[in-house]
């Protein structure tokens, strides 16, 4: 897939919320970011990241989840953000700079990597 066409499909998806949950253990409102291009470090794959966790900010701080999932008001929050491989270093950056701004807003932010036959979580530094 080109980055043109990569670009398209990210901007499509700009919107999107992948999925809410609500965290049993943690007691957390989840909402899921699911990224299936591989990182290219290419500005607008990293722009388009940095627009769909604007708009899941967004959702969370200005009551859209509160009234579509009124089960979920009052619950601490958590971005994850699932891919298929490590970020790259630029990718990296980008999600540690992104994990120090929401966390100023007490949503907190975990990278999940799920590569080709099994699941691990990624600190990530983050």
């Amino acid at each position: 897939m080109n980055a043109e066409n990569q670009t398209a499909k990210m901007k499509d998806r700009t919107g999107v919320i992948d999925m809410i949950a609500h965290d049993t253990k943690t007691g957390e409102a989840v909402l899921v970011m699911d990224e299936p291009n591989e990182w290219d470090g290419s500005d607008e794959q990293l722009l388009g990241l940095q627009e769909r966790f604007n708009a899941y900010v967004s959702f969370l701080l200005d009551g859209e989840m509160t009234q579509a999932h009124p089960e979920l008001a009052g619950r601490p929050a958590r971005i994850e953000l699932r891919c298929a491989r490590m970020p790259d270093p630029r990718a990296l950056e980008l999600l540690g700079l992104i994990h120090d701004q929401i966390a100023l807003q007490e949503i907190k932010m975990e990278v999940v990597i799920r590569e080709q036959t099994s699941q691990t979580e990624c600190d990530c530094g983050l």
